[in-house]
């Protein structure tokens, strides 16, 4: 699928392969330093390459799994994902992560990347639950979340340290 952003700029969504796993590492390790409010830091994404391409290639064959990119010029700009356990009890609910490089924050890559998610998990034929957790002060996330459907479903107390302080996580699910 391919679109514009705000800027003009086109970008091309596809799904991750295992021929991208050093790429999205690199990525991962560079947008941990950009923003707080993901779960780990710069260059704290410790993943061997070898053993990531197995991860991706074990989730490409998972009906009820998907990791998306969102790519300019051959570069990530974005990954989103769906993770679903494939446990029968609760594998009618993924998990949905996302990773927006911070130059390309607020050009609506955030919302379609999502809203590609949530056509994905409609239509795979497993999902009808989608769940997320963000930093509960994550005050733009949740509003996009929230007009995507998303709703509020818990708190987690004090579940992050960073520098010294503690945040709380929310909880949020979208049934499909």
């Amino acid at each position: 699928m391919e679109f514009r952003l705000i800027d003009g700029n086109e970008v091309i969504i596809k799904e991750a392969t295992k021929e991208d796993a050093q790429h999205m590492i690199d990525f991962y390790n560079v947008v941990g330093g950009e923003t707080d409010f993901l779960s780990f830091g710069k260059d704290e994404f410790n993943h061997e390459v070898e053993a990531y391409k197995e991860f991706l290639e074990s989730t490409r064959l998972e009906q009820n799994s998907v990791i998306l990119l969102a790519i300019i010029d051959d570069k990530i700009i974005s990954i989103a994902s769906i993770n679903s356990s494939q446990k029968i009890r609760i594998k009618h609910v993924g998990t949905l992560g996302i990773v927006i490089s911070e130059q390309f924050t607020g050009q609506g890559l955030g919302r379609r990347m999502m809203e590609q998610l949530i056509q994905w998990a409609t239509s795979n034929g497993v999902t009808n639950k989608i769940s997320l957790v963000t930093r509960a002060d994550n005050s733009a996330a949740i509003e996009l979340y929230e007009k995507l459907g998303f709703e509020k479903e818990g708190q987690i107390l004090k579940d992050t340290l960073i520098d010294g302080v503690y945040y709380n996580t929310l909880v949020m699910g979208l049934l499909l």
